[in-house]
């Protein structure tokens, strides 16, 4: 089982990951001649509903889920990343990075629903820290995961048969 400062020293690696290797939205902010951490002051002021540290996982874990994807275009341009998508990269990153703690970790930044990750996205989309197309919506985010069924099931034992001792599924 993950502790909580393994998840905390996994999170200060990520992010040392991300200062070598700048995320997508950090070359969005570039291009625009914007700071990203003035403008991600900016937008937890606004909106106290989620920490800091949610918006630098959604960062994280879109560059998870664009490198998942394959290759960038030819001109080097971050890849469109659905909002179904980016959903299934939020799970699977907050999985690698916080194994059983993902749940706990992420109601500590006050996100528990997949909504709220919707809510991230279009802060960040209102403040240029990242980009949308005309399809996309707060409405992509809806309904797309039981938080319980995609970060406390895949560690929870599975009973085999009544004489035999439940086993823990890896992740």
């Amino acid at each position: 089982m993950i502790s909580a400062s393994r998840a905390r020293r996994n999170h200060r690696e990520s992010r040392k990951n991300l200062e070598n290797h700048p995320a997508s939205a950090d070359v969005l902010a570039a291009m625009h001649g914007i700071n990203f951490d003035e403008e991600l002051e900016k937008i937890v002021a606004k909106d106290p509903r989620f920490a800091r540290e949610a918006y630098n996982f959604l960062r994280e874990a879109l560059d998870f889920t664009q490198k998942l994807m394959g290759k960038p275009s030819k001109d080097d341009a971050p890849r469109h990343v659905s909002g179904q998508q980016l959903l299934e990269g939020i799970r699977d990153y907050a999985l690698q990075q916080y194994g059983p703690m993902s749940l706990m970790v992420l109601e500590e930044w006050g996100i528990r629903r997949c909504e709220d990750f919707g809510e991230l996205v279009f802060n960040m989309v209102e403040n240029s820290l990242l980009a949308k197309t005309d399809k996309d919506s707060r409405e992509d985010f809806k309904g797309g995961y039981d938080f319980e069924d995609a970060f406390r099931r895949p560690f929870l034992p599975t009973p085999k048969s009544a004489g035999e001792p439940a086993k823990i599924k890896n992740a």
